[in-house]
């Protein structure tokens, strides 16, 4: 069919793999592309083309279209109507899929023999790792808030210590891996590719923690094992509030060919749709980069500063913000000759420039340490962004400096070197840089972990020696952070981070030597002869969604709860509407398709006692269309004891409201450092 764009719309299209399965897309092409072939962009990702993103597909594929190019939205093997099995994220599978699929599209006689790559996430992971695999007619990525280190930059593990999210975005993947085919476009065989998908199914939680090292597992699809693979242009989009914020800095030391960044204030979300504003016009940008590297018009774009930062200022804590004020800067290259190191001493409470001895301080937080803390990734959901860190802050050590009497502007990676011991063979090293402002409000600039354990390999952890001081260095996370005058930056150190990190089995005293520990700060110096970066105007209003009924409103609780009487602290998030926010129950009009998420997770410890640690998800999801009904629950848990994580999956899949399939499995695996 035609749209108003002058654009065909093609529901469904069947690529076929090697091996003979089948993978499902949807492509927009211009009219004329018959005739007059163009260049591709693909966005090859598993979370279902037809009705989850499809709403979201369209806001950016049909304007590639009008640009000019073919835009092609695949399934990934195993995800909404493709066949097969998905096995793991980033599998082996799924890279040699995505180069037979540039292959494909680049044989089509629509297509010029040209493909770009662009997606978020998961998205923005599999377009380094395909490039990687150089597919000739593969010739440039626009990759969106991924990374290129799944050790050092993933929802797994930060900074070595067992990250929360190992479990919450795995139980997440549990739910999605039981999503079936839709009849209305596989047949009658959906039940049984239905039944094929969910017996083949293993619960990734489980799976990602028998690998609690930096081992194969995670350096398949890293591509900052060899970035020589990379040839092709790359231009990186990430987000302060977002989880991915140290690979822009090192694709442009390490990748050799073009590299552009834009990193912008966003949470988890493509920058025409950014939160915190100001959003910026992703189609435009992208569209100027496919041109000059698919079609050869020189746009000026890549006259252009490589680096683009938006750099933002100081504001009240908040678990939500609208706009972050601040202001764009562009950098020649990383390291820029902009940007040198200051070095803060930890001396005694207090930060200085000079090192001065002074007495060992102590501190052993509550396993409640970091509840100000919101999420490691922001989706822009209310709540899930860091509060005012004072709530935490008698949990931890505290050196606090001067105020700054004129702007301190921070751009890259702090990182804090520490000399300090533990009273515990199993330890880790929290540490927050904070601002904190004239009324007292401490705002959090960026963080950081260290599992002590790992201090000498990510390989080979070693038990701590209780008592002996280590010297130790805990990476922060890359920030654009502009301290205005009269504020006063922080250091704040704990032994816990809960929710987001995993406790070690028993409470630890941290001990920090004053005076020969240090923060170190990348400051930016403005050159005085830089010309103003070029504006990036907010995204014009597009082509209105296509159609959809709300059926019911949505809600959510993020809470924390804390009981009297067992002295339990239990942190909720419960949204009826799914991942991206409280949105309820829709109907896509355009293909009568009903579809309505819950979850509901919960984190709980007791200050005392990190083997209290228990983390739950729950979760319901239905699909209803005329005479198709379907609904699945799922239900994980994770507990631990001093030796070995315990986890619980159960899940139960309904058809026209009759049992199909159900298991319930438990798992057990020894800690390793974790």
């Amino acid at each position: 069919m035609k749209d108003d764009l002058q654009i065909e719309v093609h529901e469904t299209v069947w690529i076929p793999m090697p091996d003979g399965t089948q993978l499902a897309a949807r492509l927009w092409l211009p009219a004329s592309a018959h005739e007059t072939p163009v260049p591709c962009i693909l966005e090859y990702i598993p979370y279902r083309r037809r009705d989850r993103t499809r709403m979201r597909d369209e806001s950016m594929h049909p304007h590639f279209a009008a640009a000019g190019y073919a835009s092609i939205r695949v399934d990934q093997r195993g995800s909404g109507d493709s066949g097969g099995i998905m096995l793991d994220e980033y599998h082996e599978d799924e890279t040699r899929d995505g180069v037979d699929v540039i292959a494909w599209i680049a044989a089509q006689d629509w297509c010029d023999g040209k493909v770009g790559m662009f997606g978020k996430s998961w998205g923005a992971y599999n377009s380094f790792q395909v490039a990687a695999r150089r597919p000739p007619a593969l010739k440039a990525i626009a990759p969106v808030m991924g990374t290129d280190d799944r050790w050092l930059e993933d929802i797994h593990f930060y900074g070595g210590v067992l990250a929360n999210d190992n479990f919450w975005w795995g139980s997440i993947m549990q739910l999605y891996n039981a999503f079936p085919p839709d009849p209305e476009i596989v047949g009658p065989d959906w039940l049984a590719m239905w039944k094929a998908r969910l017996e083949g199914q293993r619960f990734w939680p489980a799976m990602w923690l028998e690998h609690q090292t930096h081992d194969a597992m995670w350096r398949r699809g890293s591509v900052s094992e060899n970035y020589a693979d990379i040839e092709i242009p790359v231009y990186f989009f990430g987000g302060w509030a977002d989880l991915f914020r140290d690979t822009p800095f090192r694709i442009a030391e390490h990748l050799k060919g073009p590299v552009k960044v834009l990193m912008g204030p966003w949470a988890h979300l493509y920058p025409h749709e950014g939160s915190p504003g100001p959003k910026a016009d992703f189609l435009a940008e992208t569209i100027r980069f496919w041109d000059h590297w698919l079609k050869g018009v020189d746009t000026g774009l890549m006259d252009e500063p490589p680096l683009r930062f938006w750099l933002q200022e100081s504001v009240a804590p908040a678990g939500a913000h609208a706009e972050r004020p601040g202001r764009w800067v562009e950098e020649p290259s990383w390291p820029s000759p902009n940007v040198s190191d200051t070095v803060l001493w930890l001396n005694d409470h207090a930060l200085g420039t000079e090192g001065e001895a002074g007495p060992a301080l102590s501190v052993c937080s509550p396993q409640t340490f970091g509840s100000a803390g919101g999420d490691m990734c922001s989706f822009a959901i209310s709540g899930d962004m860091p509060t005012d860190c004072r709530i935490d802050a008698a949990g931890a050590l505290c050196f606090r400096g001067e105020p700054v009497s004129e702007p301190l502007d921070i751009l890259g990676q702090p990182a804090l070197t520490l000399n300090v011991a533990a009273d515990r063979t199993q330890a880790f090293v929290a540490a927050l840089l904070v601002d904190e402002a004239p009324d007292g409000a401490q705002s959090l600039i960026t963080r950081g972990f260290c599992n002590l354990m790992h201090r000498h390999s990510d390989t080979d952890p070693r038990p701590v020696v209780p008592g002996d001081e280590m010297t130790v260095t805990v990476p922060l996370h890359g920030i654009g952070y502009r301290l205005l005058p009269g504020h006063r930056l922080m250091v704040q150190i704990g032994s816990a981070y809960w929710p987001i990190l995993w406790p070690a089995p028993e409470p630890v005293t941290l001990t920090v030597a004053t005076g020969r520990s240090a923060i170190t700060l990348p400051v930016r110096m403005s050159a005085a002869d830089a010309p103003a970066p070029r504006d990036l105007p907010e995204p014009p209003v597009r082509a209105k969604k296509r159609p959809i009924t709300k059926m019911r409103e949505g809600s959510m609780d993020r809470s924390i709860h804390v009981d009297l009487t067992t002295g339990i602290e239990t942190q909720r998030f419960f949204l009826d509407g799914g991942v991206f926010g409280p949105v309820g129950e829709i109907r896509l009009d355009e293909i009568g398709t009903i579809l309505g998420d819950i979850s509901d997770r919960r984190y709980s410890i007791h200050r005392d006692d990190p083997l209290s640690a228990r983390a739950v998800m729950e979760q319901t999801s239905k699909f209803e269309r005329d005479d198709w009904h379907v609904r699945i629950e799922t239900y994980a848990e994770q507990t631990a004891t001093a030796t070995e994580f315990h986890l619980v999956s159960k899940l139960r899949c309904f058809s026209d409201d009759q049992l199909f399939h159900e298991e319930e499995k438990t798992h057990v695996i020894p800690r390793n450092g974790m």
